[in-house]
């Protein structure tokens, strides 16, 4: 059964702490967690004092996305303030193995994004150290964007080479992801499915629109 990890990026942040309790009640999996730092992305959002506050009120995996330029810089902060698993983007950094090799040393999981212009052989020797694949198929930065159709035949792509390499690997899918399209990605290969603005909206209720989501993966 996939798993369902809202993004944070689109709640009240007024309401956090009470958005991801309500998350959680509701059966989130993760909570996803939009790290940007207005140079690799145009936006800013959070840092780790947010990640070190929701691992307060939340038993729920913290998944960390870094969208920000050198985060071989941060990675031991963000595991010290609560992440279970950090992902970073391979256009952000030139040094992707040994990034992952030390949110590794640290305990956490370790996951590697890619842009839906990047190529997919950035995964393929890289399958071994990994613990996620994470496949934008929106443009990082903002959230609320339109899925990239284009996205499911890469989706299908990757999830053949990881299964190919490492099958304990998993696939997240982060952008435009809504009851519409859930069932197809997880049947081409997602494992995880990040939804911000399709459960944090003003159109229904945390729950409702969670359990929508999770009705269309399962039925």
């Amino acid at each position: 059964m996939a798993l369902i990890a809202p993004s944070i990026l689109s709640a009240d942040f007024a309401r956090l702490g009470d958005q991801v309790a309500e998350a959680a009640a509701a059966g989130a999996d993760w909570i996803h967690v939009d790290v940007m730092d207005g140079r690799f992305v145009p936006n800013i959002t959070m840092g780790m004092v947010v990640v070190e506050a929701l691992s307060k009120v939340t038993d729920l995996p913290l998944d960390v996305h870094l969208m920000i330029l050198e985060p071989e810089r941060y990675v031991e902060r963000f595991a010290a303030a609560g992440a279970s698993l950090i992902t970073v983007h391979a256009e952000a950094t030139p040094h992707v193995h040994r990034t992952l090799q030390l949110i590794r040393s640290c305990g956490v999981k370790a996951g590697l994004a890619v842009n839906p212009a990047t190529p997919l052989d950035w995964f393929e020797d890289l399958w071994g150290d990994l613990d996620l694949a994470l496949l934008m198929t929106v443009n990082p930065g903002f959230g609320g964007q339109r899925f990239i159709e284009r996205s499911r035949q890469r989706l299908e792509r990757l999830r053949k080479s990881r299964d190919a390499a490492n099958p304990n690997a998993l696939i997240e899918v982060d952008g435009g992801v809504s009851p519409g399209n859930a069932a197809d990605l997880v049947k081409l290969g997602a494992d995880v499915l990040v939804a911000g603005s399709a459960i944090f909206n003003s159109r229904g209720s945390i729950a409702s629109n969670l359990a929508a989501l999770r009705h269309a993966v399962e039925g």
